[in-house]
């Protein structure tokens, strides 16, 4: 989560939906902010005690941690955007990303198909990074009602495009979005990673997030 008090933004980042380089584009924007000194004096005191003292939102939180940590006043005049991605795109993303870069999490787990049914398997030991891609996107977006209390749902699959949109909305210059974290190691089309076996599975985990986000295994 980035929040921004002088350009009055708060991004929700949800992993794995090019919301690194979001957060690349608009870091530079925290040095101009008054706030800056004191918010980052505040994020070294929670690494240096754990996280035990509250005073940090994680990268990855969701929005309902910022509505009830931030007064109410503050928090409504925020402009509060995210990005989601195709769930289906997001699990082979998800793949390769913890087989680069964390692969001993990954012993006996060979193919896309064995990592799948691995993943959701319910009986399996809580790994942050392994969990946090199959939480539910829209959990990041709604409140205790669940209601949708973002101002804005960019895609990750119009990038580039949506990036410019918030920026606008932000009320800033338009950013250049650097491609960080850019997979080599797999195929463009993730249907082709799929069965139909493999791809019902995902569309029942994330049923909620098609439902909710518009998304289909085919795009349109």
């Amino acid at each position: 989560m980035l929040l921004s008090p002088k350009y009055n933004f708060l991004f929700v980042h949800i992993a794995k939906t090019g919301g690194t380089s979001v957060r690349a584009a608009l870091q530079g924007l925290r040095w101009k902010d008054p706030l800056y000194l004191p918010m980052f004096i505040c994020s070294r005191l929670s690494h240096l005690t754990g996280h035990r003292i509250g005073t940090k939102f994680p990268r990855h939180s969701k929005i309902i941690l910022a509505k009830e940590s931030l007064p109410a006043e503050f928090f409504d005049q925020l402009f509060k955007f995210a990005f989601v991605r195709n769930p289906w795109d997001l699990q082979v993303s998800s793949f390769h990303h913890i087989r680069r870069e964390r692969p001993r999490l990954m012993q006996g787990v060979d193919d896309f198909e064995t990592f799948l049914k691995w993943k959701f398997d319910s009986e399996r030991p809580y790994q942050y990074h392994i969990d946090t891609s199959i939480e539910s996107q829209s959990d990041y977006l709604i409140d205790l009602h669940g209601n949708i209390i973002v101002d804005f749902i960019g895609r990750y699959e119009n990038l580039h495009d949506d990036f410019i949109t918030a920026c606008e909305k932000i009320g800033i210059a338009t950013r250049k979005i650097p491609h960080k974290r850019k997979a080599t190691d797999r195929k463009k089309d993730y249907r082709k990673y799929y069965t139909d076996a493999t791809a019902e599975l995902v569309a029942e985990h994330f049923k909620r997030d098609i439902e909710l986000l518009g998304y289909n295994f085919d795009p349109e």
